[in-house]
C-alpha cells in the first residue's frame, strides 16, 4: 500500500455505491477507485469529496486506476466550507487546476493550489488569493502576460497600463484606446506572480486595484487559455449580486 498527500479536485459517482476520484499529488493526478463510498455506513463516504486534503492510503496501480483503502484528513477547511463565496472561490480553483494539470504536470502546482486553500482557509482575501493562483498558472498554460516590458515596443520605462489584448504591460507611446489601472495594480500584478503563496502573511489590497487585477485576468483568460468553466461563471455571478 502507498501514501500519498493529495487533494480531490473530481468526483464521479460509478454502479450503485461507488466514486471514481481524481486525486491531485506532487506528482500530479492519480485516478482513484473508492469502492461504497457512497453507502451511508462507509468509512470513507465524507473523505471522497471535492476538496478533501488529505493523506490517501491506495493500492497504488500506475497508468491504473487506483483503490482507496483509507484517508487521514490533513485540514477539513471548515471556514471555507461554511462560507458561500470562500467555497465558491475555492470550487472555481479545484476546476482550474484540473484544466491547467492536464496540459502541465509540473510539481508545483499541487503546493501552488494547497497553499492557495489553506490561505483562504485562514481568511485571507479569497479574490488576491485566487488572483495569485491564476498569473502563476499562465505561466504553466504556456501563455503568460509580458510583465517586464511594454508588450508593443519592449519599452522598459513609462508602463502605464494592463492590456489583455495588447498581451501585458503598455507603456504611454503606445497605449491605445486600452483602459488605463492604477500604477497599483501594475505593479501588484507583476508581485502576485513572483510572491511565494506558502509566505504570505497579509492580504491588504484596495478593493479597487482587486478589481482592476481581477478584471485583466479574466479578460487574459478568455482570450489566450481557451478555458471555460461552470465554476468561474458561478463565482462572476455571485460576485455580482454581493455587490
Amino acid at each position: 500500500m502507498d501514501n500519498f498527500e493529495g487533494i480531490i479536485l473530481k468526483e464521479q459517482a460509478y454502479g450503485e455505491s461507488s466514486k471514481i476520484l481524481q486525486l491531485l499529488t506532487k506528482d500530479g493526478i492519480i485516478g482513484v477507485m473508492a469502492k461504497g463510498c457512497r453507502n451511508l455506513k462507509n468509512v470513507n463516504r465524507s473523505a471522497t469529496t471535492k476538496l478533501t486534503f488529505g493523506n490517501f492510503y491506495l493500492y497504488y496501480k500506475k497508468d491504473k486506476l487506483s483503490t482507496l483503502k483509507s484517508v487521514d484528513i490533513l485540514n477539513p477547511f471548515k471556514q471555507i466550507k461554511k462560507d458561500l463565496t470562500k467555497i465558491s472561490f475555492a470550487m472555481y480553483l479545484l476546476d482550474l487546476t484540473y484544466q491547467v494539470v492536464r496540459q502541465n504536470q509540473n510539481e508545483q502546482i499541487y503546493n501552488i493550489l494547497k497553499n492557495a486553500l489553506l490561505k483562504i482557509e485562514e481568511g485571507m482575501d479569497a479574490l488576491v488569493i485566487t488572483s495569485i493562483v491564476e498569473i502563476k498558472y499562465l505561466a504553466f498554460l504556456g501563455v503568460m502576460p509580458i510583465l517586464d516590458c511594454c508588450s508593443v515596443c519592449g519599452s522598459t520605462s513609462g508602463i502605464t497600463t494592463l492590456s489583455a489584448t495588447r498581451g501585458g504591460y503598455v507603456c504611454k507611446k503606445c497605449i491605445n484606446n486600452d483602459p488605463i489601472v492604477s500604477e497599483k495594480s501594475i505593479k501588484l500584478l507583476r508581485m502576485y506572480y513572483y510572491v511565494d503563496l506558502e509566505k504570505i502573511s497579509k492580504t491588504d489590497v484596495k478593493e479597487d486595484v482587486k478589481l482592476e487585477i481581477n478584471s485583466f485576468l479574466e479578460q487574459y483568460y478568455e482570450k489566450y487559455t481557451g478555458l471555460y468553466l461552470k465554476s468561474k461563471k458561478f463565482l462572476k455571478d455571485l460576485n455580482k449580486i454581493n455587490s
